[in-house]
């Protein structure tokens, strides 16, 4: 397996073998350069015209991170047609591993034959290519699948991992050419997948987002080396894996002082970190879907304005948390058809769903949202921020050197606000949310403190996403919802809270209607899950047996185990159909704590235990 890089330029020659239209890699300009030096920490290529492609290479724990820089020295001026982060070349592999996302159902595990799923194998004489590319376009950047790749040697065992730090349109690609070996690159999504060029002018240069590589003896084992080069932001306040509640599933939109002062005294004492105000506290009536953008505070439903209701959780021992989807605005929205601060695309408004979307890069449109979310979080004293983002920008928008590179600019101005929020507000936490888990891209999660990791909250596929996204994201990131019924038998009620020891807790739902019986229920696995938070945010997953084949139907069982040197958490789901009897926990182990009750279809539990 060897490392470089692959490139193509506007004009060049496409490799043969009937590569045109299929993928852009072996161009006549790559195959033009030379290896000119060669380090540990960066590998320098020349074309002998101009031009110099370096390949930068950084250990991060048993990862390696990496990306490519164009430098153009020349005379003129190139446009890139794809430019690759990384390329892994002379791979030997019989399966692959992709992450499959759509909203709701989040992160399924592919696993797939080179040879008879993708049918990647060379012809009888060795001629032509045989290639799979795959990612995602648009601004939601996991949208169909996450951006990874895994691939395996069943004769080694070994298993390489690929996750890109891309933030927008993104792509990876298999090939093969003349031999059994493959060829994997991946970065940008190119001209031809991701509608994307870059023109580089003389002097300039261009530097792709960084992919990182690991390589284990299992796919866990490479998952968890790629997690562990993620370095997110956590807010300081935020370390220690406290419980949140959010009271959408409270009010469904309705909030208002009088409900948050209601709902706060009802958690009066029962040990959450933070209270967060969810949509629906701007705009009139029961317009506020369509109001998006203007976030003028609803003065029926916060008279006075969001202070008072800030105050109100702070004085209830509670860090107040707003929602924002700060990058677009609604059909109400008095800036909705005012072109001049919009995303545009073919020289007017991109519309999708009701949704039109600030350019993020124009400097009004930083000035406003300072002004309306920095402003109004800071004016009221709001220590959390929910940021939501509910379309996608697609293929792309005017305004760059093609639409997909002007998606990219627009994408990473976008970035750059989270950080000028931190900046502005020191310590405060960031939720990332995108429809759920839209989002979920290292690029994005290593600007917050967690993410909402699905919106599948009361659906029996909860702990199913929960524990597949171990494989993409730190679970001391990802917020899984307990949403609580009155409605709900003691089994239910343990089937939702278990399922949060997946990552982190966050309650929700009909908190003033549950009966003594209930809020016992819910205060043990608060506690439970007190005791389990250190095993949750530091400790390693190390098994994970699930095969279903629907989420909306799920059957059988469900067993992870997470530990952390010689202590361990075991969180069992059982499903439909589903087996008698206790499930396999390491062998001599010894239990220490334990909830919830496993003795039926759709019942969970889940254990503390110390190896001996």
């Amino acid at each position: 397996m060897n490392l470089c890089t692959e490139m193509k330029l506007a004009g060049d020659e496409y490799a043969p073998g009937f590569s045109c239209g299929l993928a852009l890699g072996r161009s006549a300009t790559i195959q033009g350069f030379s290896l000119r030096e060669e380090g540990e920490s960066c590998d320098r290529y020349e074309n002998g015209k101009g031009l110099a492609l370096l390949l930068h290479k950084e250990k991060d724990g048993d990862a390696l991170r990496v990306w490519t820089q164009l430098e153009n020295n020349g005379q003129e001026t190139v446009t890139l047609e794809m430019l690759a982060s990384f390329a892994l070349k002379d791979v030997k592999a019989d399966y692959i591993y992709r992450l499959q996302s759509f909203w709701s159902a989040e992160g399924k595990l592919r696993k797939e034959s080179v040879v008879e799923d993708l049918f990647l194998e060379t012809s009888w004489s060795g001629h032509g290519v045989r290639a799979e590319r795959f990612g995602n376009v648009g601004s939601m950047p996991v949208r169909k699948y996450f951006p990874f790749l895994a691939l395996e040697d069943s004769e080694t065992g070994r298993v390489p991992a690929i996750q890109l730090h891309c933030a927008a349109s993104w792509q990876m690609e298999l090939s093969l050419r003349e031999n059994d070996l493959l060829t994997v690159t991946g970065g940008l999504a190119d001209r031809e997948l991701g509608h994307w060029t870059r023109k580089v002018v003389p002097g300039e240069t261009f530097t792709t987002p960084q992919a990182v590589i690991a390589e284990g003896a299992s796919l866990y084992e490479a998952c968890a080396k790629l997690l562990a080069a993620q370095h997110p932001q956590i807010s300081p306040v935020d370390d220690h894996m406290g419980i949140l509640f959010n009271e959408y599933c409270t009010t469904w939109g309705n909030a208002s002082l009088e409900n948050v002062k209601k709902i706060c005294d009802r958690l009066e004492g029962k040990g959450i970190q933070c209270f967060v105000i969810d949509c629906g506290w701007y705009g009139q009536g029961e317009d506020w879907p369509l109001s998006v953008g203007d976030w003028d505070v609803n003065p029926e439903r916060f008279p006075g304005g969001l202070k008072l209701a800030a105050d109100y959780i702070r004085s209830k021992g509670m860090i107040p948390g707003l929602w924002f989807e700060m990058e677009t605005l609604g059909t109400k929205s008095r800036w909705y058809n005012d072109p001049t601060h919009l995303v545009q695309r073919d020289g007017v408004p991109l519309s999708v769903g009701g949704r039109r979307f600030w350019d993020m890069e124009d400097p009004w449109v930083v000035d406003y949202l300072t002004e309306k979310v920095i402003g109004q979080l800071k004016e009221a004293g709001f220590g959390y921020l929910k940021v939501d983002y509910n379309e996608t920008m697609g293929m792309g928008c005017d305004g760059g050197d093609s639409l997909g590179d002007s998606l990219q600019r627009k994408v990473e101005a976008s970035r750059r606000f989270y950080q000028k929020i931190r900046e502005e507000i020191p310590g405060i936490v960031i939720e990332n949310c995108s429809s759920g888990g839209h989002r979920l891209s290292p690029a994005f999660m290593e600007l917050v403190s967690q993410a909402s990791f699905s919106d599948a909250h009361e659906t029996t596929s909860i702990p199913i996403i929960a524990a597949n996204l171990h494989r993409a994201i730190r679970p001391e990131q990802s917020q899984i919802w307990a949403v609580l019924r009155a409605t709900d038998s003691p089994e239910r009620l343990c089937y939702s809270l278990v399922a949060t020891l997946l990552g982190r807790m966050c309650l929700s739902g009909d908190i003033h209607h549950l009966s003594t019986e209930q809020w016992n229920i819910v205060e043990k696995g608060m506690d439970f899950y007190r005791q389990a938070a250190e095993i949750i945010q530091r400790g390693v997953t190390v098994l994970h047996q699930c095969d279903p084949k629907s989420y909306n139907h799920p059957q059988g069982e469900q067993l992870v185990l997470r530990e952390l040197g010689n202590r361990g958490l075991a969180v069992y789901h059982r499903f439909e159909n589903s087996k008698d009897g206790m499930p396999a926990l390491p062998e001599g182990c010894r239990i220490v704590a334990q909830f919830g009750d496993a003795h039926e279809d759709f019942s969970a539990q889940a254990w503390i235990y110390e190896k001996a």
